[in-house]
């Protein structure tokens, strides 16, 4: 058997990110004004670019857990989820909203400690993340031509576009578009014009819901407790407005107060 050179080279590419992979051992990440996880500084910088780089922090991992959830029936690959995104711990409180990332050797989906996930675009084209897009967009394709009668089938090509369409409209603002956006536009995608029932996969519902039972960070070190209990790790903005308070005045009528009699 013959190798063209060019085959060789990609073989080579493939290995040398493979390597890459196991060389990024932390990460810096901030949280940004749009409550997301963007990183700052990683230990491999020369495979590594951290613009616009993201990760996806523990409760979002869990949303996506429940919308690919629907997916399974469709013959969803539970293992490209596992290996799209590279697993990290909380290492430590760096102040500011930065914190400090290592890498851990816990499944992203079955570890006991909460875990992020930096998903793997050293190959942006043919990589794990990559292939993770494609796959789950198949899948959404799949399941919405089974539950919804189209006219004429609805394509892959239809869904990209969409995507295409939400990255433009956010290079266009000035925005870049986080990885868990990314693929919650797949998971939740349905056609303009269609809705899918109430009863069915859910997507259709806000991030908040569903997510009460999920508990929050309770690592042992103090460092990870603080983080746990920051406000912006919630999904809600616990703080009510002004306008919803209760302001109902409990005294007396006005004008009922009777003048203290003397004595």
């Amino acid at each position: 058997m013959t190798y063209s050179v060019q085959s060789v080279f990609r073989q080579l590419q493939i290995a040398n990110m493979a390597a890459s992979n196991n060389k990024i051992e932390w990460c810096t990440v901030k949280l940004g004004e749009d409550y997301n996880w963007w990183v700052m500084e990683v230990s491999d910088d020369i495979h590594w670019d951290v613009d616009g780089l993201s990760v996806v922090d523990p409760r979002q991992i869990a949303h996506i857990a429940d919308l690919v959830e629907p997916l399974q029936e469709y013959h969803f690959d539970q293992d490209i989820f596992e290996q799209a995104f590279i697993p990290f711990r909380i290492d430590k409180d760096l102040g500011d909203g930065y914190i400090r990332l290592v890498r851990s050797k816990e499944s992203i989906l079955d570890s006991d400690e909460p875990l992020f996930g930096l998903p793997d675009i050293v190959d942006e084209e043919n990589g794990p993340f990559a292939d993770f897009i494609t796959h789950i967009t198949k899948m959404r394709v799949s399941m919405l031509n089974d539950i919804i009668e189209f006219e004429q089938k609805l394509t892959i090509d239809e869904v990209e576009e969409h995507i295409r369409e939400e990255e433009n409209n956010n290079f266009i603002e000035g925005k870049s578009t986080h990885m868990f956006e990314e693929i919650t536009t797949i998971l939740d995608y349905v056609p303009a014009g269609f809705e899918l029932d109430e009863d069915g996969d859910g997507d259709s519902e806000e991030i908040e819901e569903g997510l009460e039972d999920i508990p929050d960070f309770t690592e042992d070190e103090e460092e990870a407790k603080k983080i746990s209990q920051e406000e912006s790790l919630k999904w809600e903005d616990d703080d009510e407005d002004e306008s919803d308070k209760d302001d109902t005045y409990e005294g007396p009528p006005p004008g009922d107060d009777e003048e203290e009699k003397p004595l």
